[in-house]
């Protein structure tokens, strides 16, 4: 991707509300450092049951979910986010390492929107927002 078409992105996302849920602290600034240099409002949480409640409170335009977290795992706390008819329409973006078939068809069945392999890249994060963001129409098979 050209440096252009990075920065028009940037200029698409500004504003944009962005959670990121992680219990990995490295992923959740390296995800906040990226997202936030392309103008987008980032929470960051570190497991599933502070997600909850910050879901309620900041009301984010798309939530970067951790697949392995203690206690409240990035599956079970989608399954709640999405339940909520406040929230059921934000969408889930779910984050690991691992990269099988299984594990992506796990996230779809709880309601994520998307699934991104860690390590993710600059370009990959940006992307998932901009497919993801208000406004956007995305048809899905």
């Amino acid at each position: 991707m050209s440096n252009t078409a990075i920065d028009k992105k940037s200029d698409d996302l500004k504003g944009t509300k962005v959670m990121v849920v992680d219990d990995s602290k490295t992923i959740r600034h390296t995800a906040e450092a990226m997202l936030a240099k392309a103008g987008c409002d980032v929470v960051t949480v570190s497991n599933g049951f502070e997600a909850l409640s910050a879901v309620v409170e900041h009301k984010p335009d798309l939530i970067f979910m951790d697949v392995m977290m203690p206690r409240l795992d990035g599956y079970k706390a989608c399954v709640l986010i999405k339940h909520n008819e406040e929230f059921r329409d934000t969408p889930v973006v779910m984050l690991s390492s691992k990269d099988g078939l299984f594990d992506k068809a796990r996230g779809r069945i709880v309601g994520s929107e998307c699934y991104l392999t860690k390590p993710f890249t600059r370009d990959e994060l940006l992307e998932a927002v901009s497919m993801h963001r208000p406004g956007e129409s995305i048809a899905t098979s």
